[in-house]
């Protein structure tokens, strides 16, 4: 799959209908964790993986009761091709869409949609407010550990690695690592807005 729409063209419609640092924060992680998994899962598809990274939450900020709904609407406004749009919607399946993940990239980005957030929220508690030096044993705990970060849905994340064949932690050693390779380069996105 190569990607019809550009970074550009993207990052305007994010920050159109999403202005809160939290939010745009998300994005960049997810874009910077599918790029990664691409490469590592050898797809060499990059650019086509992290677009719908970073537009998998298009319409959470804006229309969170609409979400995975509104998101073909918004999506049309840059002429975004269907599969990206699958991918977008297919990400909420069993929550606020229908729509099942069907291709690798897709049951990525709904694996590590959540598991982005929960290895986020451990970054943040910890002394160095990174994860590039959590051990997957701590981010173990945090997942067993149900009142810490308890919107970020377990459950998802189990069905997300089920989805892909891939044991549970695989997916979290995966994320992590996904997410040590590309921490410095969200921040430096965050700092230049």
């Amino acid at each position: 799959m190569t990607a019809k729409i550009t970074r550009e063209q993207a990052l305007t419609l994010l920050k159109k209908y999403n202005q809160e640092p939290f939010h745009i924060q998300h994005a960049y992680t997810v874009e910077a964790v599918m790029g990664w998994f691409a490469k590592e899962l050898g797809h060499g598809d990059e650019a086509f993986w992290e677009l719908c990274g970073l537009l998998h939450d298009v319409d959470f900020e804006k229309y969170p009761e609409e979400h995975c709904k509104k998101a073909p609407e918004l999506l049309a406004e840059i002429d975004a091709e269907e599969a990206l749009v699958h991918a977008v919607v297919s990400h909420g399946y069993g929550i606020c869409s229908d729509v099942k993940p069907e291709h690798e990239m897709e049951k990525v980005l709904f694996a590590c949609d959540e598991l982005t957030g929960l290895v986020g929220a451990a970054s943040r508690m910890r002394p160095s407010k990174s994860c590039t030096d959590m051990e997957l044993s701590s981010l173990k705990k945090k997942f067993k550990d149900k009142r810490f970060a308890a919107g970020c849905s377990r459950d998802i994340i189990r069905t997300g690695a089920e989805q892909l064949g891939w044991e549970l932690d695989r997916l979290l050693e995966m994320t992590l690592d996904a997410m040590k390779a590309t921490e410095s380069l969200i921040e430096k996105e965050m700092a230049e807005g």
